[in-house]
């Protein structure tokens, strides 16, 4: 049986890889979250200033090992003062590679980001020299709405959890414009801990192949 749903996955995948190379993203399609870190071992060099987003993908494929090993300038946000995190966020737009993964992807070959702080949708916008997204098959989607309600009904619940943050979709399990009918990319709650601030498109790159995309033929991250 999982061998036919991962060549259904594989299908979808490498679908959802063909739009996004034309849309100038650079993609590829793995198997595995070892041959995702294998993957992004290979777009770095010796000495690269590298950047992490606050992304679980990006902890479960073992990057953050990798970063640290020395072969790298990795700028860890792990243990940082606030002040010394605003200095990572701002150092972010001069580093050569922005790590991160992405809320949703749809098969037509767009990124949709949505962020609290807005650090990460603005680094994947602009700044970074190369910007590698790494997303399982779970955060593949058919379009854009799709991708709205997937952010409300999975990412932000989990994330705002993980995070601690006192929401509405923490407490509920979803966000309240789902639970009110509402659908509009920018609904959601007025509280002072929400993380759905900002709300990113990447379509068609102006720089191609400044972004990377990795697809991965597993469940990874939220």
């Amino acid at each position: 049986m999982s061998e036919h749903r991962n060549s259904v996955y594989l299908s979808m995948l490498k679908h959802t890889a063909a739009n996004l190379e034309a849309n100038n993203m650079k993609a590829c399609v793995v198997g595995t979250a070892a041959e995702a870190l294998d993957t992004v071992k290979g777009l770095l060099k010796e000495g690269d200033t590298v950047v992490c987003g606050g992304s679980m993908t990006v902890a479960e494929i073992g990057a953050q090992e990798l970063l640290k090993s020395g072969a790298y300038n990795y700028l860890d946000r792990a243990g940082k003062t606030p002040e010394e995190l605003e200095k990572i966020y701002r150092d972010a737009f001069s580093a050569d590679v922005y790590l991160t993964s992405s809320n949703a992807i749809t098969e037509n070959g767009e990124l949709y980001n949505v962020d609290g702080n807005s650090n990460r949708v603005a680094a994947i916008c602009f700044g970074p020299k190369s910007v590698i997204v790494i997303a399982g098959r779970n955060k593949v989607v058919k379009n854009l709405d799709d991708a709205v309600v997937r952010v409300k009904r999975f990412a932000a619940p989990m994330n705002t959890a993980r995070l601690g943050c006192e929401t509405y979709c923490k407490s509920k399990g979803e966000c309240m414009a789902l639970a009110s009918g509402g659908s509009c990319m920018t609904d959601g709650c007025k509280s002072d801990s929400r993380i759905c601030c900002s709300f990113v498109v990447s379509a068609q790159q102006r720089i191609k192949d400044r972004i990377k995309v990795i697809l991965v033929n597993e469940e990874l991250g939220f």
